[in-house]
């Protein structure tokens, strides 16, 4: 199996998919994963995009046994350094005439093509060079005439077999004779493509469904060659939830913007499992990847297009952040707040600490781990004026019972100087309930709105010591303490 990305841009999720497919294929047979790149489009191809291709697949999970990072007996394991063995192999497709130099110019294609879609046929290549002397085409090329290499397509049905889609036929007319190396004397993909997969042994291809219509040109190309004919299975396109293609305007697509948004690389891997293959059983869906590699099949892979649902992989990724450790999850979380300028960039254990009750705290209400800085506001960022603004807060505040409980619940925190607790605001919320007649809503809201500036929010005995014990610490945003925040509301208007 190979997974052969061109490294052109960011690797997105439908060949994640694929390097997903082929990597879980590999290792459930026993067989070898090998990774090429396919950096033969020398204009767009990027080292940068290279380097951030591997490490993007890394991140994920995936590992390969051949490829450009660690070498193979099949190498070398980028296009751009195999470029002799395409030539040495289209010399032999010609000198067995099973290919032919084609002196035709990209204007006159050009007029054949519009000639063609205007008597409404196929524009295929009318095959005139087909009729050249190879021993005339062999000199005019050696007087320095531009002439392509075209593969002579048999005049017969191209058929192959499809893992996912079955028995696939193609005329060879709607093949035509397709150029392997342009007059540049630059390959193109179809051609190399099969030079590598059989040069490297690859006995399965899996790749996306827009390939379907470049297998029969490849089918023809190994049969040419004499070389045996790989399996192929073509996974679905993946659709946004609007049935269009995934693309950009869905939102994040590539591995890089799910890596950046703090999504976990089990989750992913576990939602890209999903997208088009279904497990016996039908209704499980949470696997890790050793359970991936067991359950996994080509036959379970669903044809119909799949639709990427972000709802979905939220789901997952909530799932796998509750039962990771606590220590990594703080780990990937850190960077988030230091960008967010809520954390010193090197922070001491005393922090870190404190950091984590912090983690653990607001996890639970987040999709992703980049929500978290903002989830952190109440915080790290309380501000009196807002929270007095608010509609919904002003709706709470204007409760007959909330100015006097707001009242004495000021006059018993500022008449204790000790640091709070729970087991002191426990009390303090019993004696104001005493004094008051409050309770439930009518008592608890309105201090909520206090502490948080929202009348909805954590647990008390779980935020008292975390603004407590914040306080205390030396921080690029300071936090303010209960009676902090007590005095800045009522500073502001409030009590």
């Amino acid at each position: 199996m190979r997974f052969a990305p061109s490294p052109t841009g960011h690797l997105h999720v439908g060949n994640a998919r694929t390097a997903l497919f082929n990597w879980l294929f590999a290792r459930q047979k026993g067989g070898v994963m090998v990774l090429r790149i396919e950096d033969t489009d020398v204009e767009r191809s990027k080292e940068r995009f290279e380097g951030q291709l591997l490490e993007d697949l890394k991140w994920l999970g995936l590992d390969w046994d051949e490829g450009p990072d660690i070498g193979g007996p099949h190498g070398p394991y980028r296009q751009s350094d195999r470029l002799d063995l395409y030539r040495e192999q289209a010399e032999r497709l010609l000198k067995e005439g099973k290919a032919y130099l084609c002196f035709c110019s990209r204007e006159e294609l050009e007029r054949e093509r519009a000639q063609a879609l205007a008597q409404k046929q196929p524009p295929n290549y009318s095959g005139k060079c087909r009729a050249v002397d190879p021993a005339e085409a062999l000199r005019r090329r050696a007087s320095g005439e531009p002439a392509a290499i075209r593969l002579r397509i048999p005049p017969h049905p191209i058929r192959f077999h499809d893992i996912v889609r079955g028995n696939v036929e193609f005329s060879h007319e709607e093949v035509s004779d397709p150029i392997i190396v342009r007059s540049t004397g630059m390959p193109v993909y179809n051609y190399v493509v099969v030079v590598d997969d059989a040069l490297m042994q690859i006995t399965h291809v899996i790749r996306g469904d827009d390939h379907l219509s470049n297998t029969p040109k490849q089918v023809a190309l190994y049969e040419a060659l004499g070389w045996p004919v790989p399996q192929f299975a073509h996974l679905s396109t993946i659709l946004g939830k609007d049935r269009e293609r995934l693309s950009k305007r869905h939102g994040a697509t590539s591995i890089a913007n799910f890596r950046e948004m703090g999504v976990l690389p089990e989750a992913l891997m576990n939602y890209l499992a999903l997208l088009g293959w279904a497990p016996s059983g039908g209704t499980r869906e949470i696997f890790s990847p050793e359970e991936l590699k067991k359950e996994f099949s080509l036959k379970r892979v669903n044809p119909a297009p799949a639709v990427f649902d972000l709802e979905k992989l939220y789901w997952l990724n909530r799932h796998y952040m509750k039962q990771s450790p606590p220590e990594r999850i703080e780990r990937l979380a850190e960077p988030f707040f230091v960008s967010a300028g809520l954390l010193p960039e090197n922070p001491d254990e005393r922090v870190r600490a404190w950091f984590g009750k912090v983690v653990a705290l607001l996890l639970p209400s987040v999709d992703k781990l980049d929500q978290l800085p903002e989830r952190a506001r109440l915080i790290f960022r309380y501000d009196a004026a807002a929270a007095l603004a608010t509609p919904d807060n002003a709706e709470v505040l204007g409760w007959p019972k909330t100015k006097e409980v707001l009242a004495t619940f000021a006059e018993l925190v500022e008449g204790d100087h000790a640091r709070m607790t729970p087991e002191q605001f426990k009390a303090i919320m019993n004696a104001v309930k005493e004094k008051t007649g409050a309770k439930g809503k009518d008592l608890f809201h309105p201090v909520r709105i206090v502490f948080t500036g929202s009348h909805s929010g954590p647990e008390f005995d779980k935020l008292i010591p975390i603004l407590e014990e914040g306080s205390q610490l030396d921080l690029p945003q300071h936090v303010l303490s209960v009676r902090e925040r007590l005095a800045a509301f009522r500073a502001a208007g409030g009590a």
